[in-house]
């Protein structure tokens, strides 16, 4: 059975983390995110690399 995998625009996954397309295309570019070209132009990142970018912070209160 395939697996699906979720793509999302530059814009969705911009949406998504609060920022701008350009600042995905800037984490494309380092390394921090993985880019799908789908045809000559169209560029896609996968929806589980744009969660995973997403970490808890604890707050001060609950540190050991």
């Amino acid at each position: 059975m395939a697996t699906t995998v979720r793509l999302l625009t530059l814009s969705d996954a911009a949406d998504i983390l609060g920022c701008s397309s350009k600042t995905i295309r800037r984490y494309i570019a380092a390394g921090r995110l993985t880019g799908y070209r789908v045809g000559p132009r169209l560029v896609r990142v996968s929806g589980d690399d744009v969660d995973s970018l997403m970490h808890r912070i604890p707050s001060a209160g609950s540190a050991a």
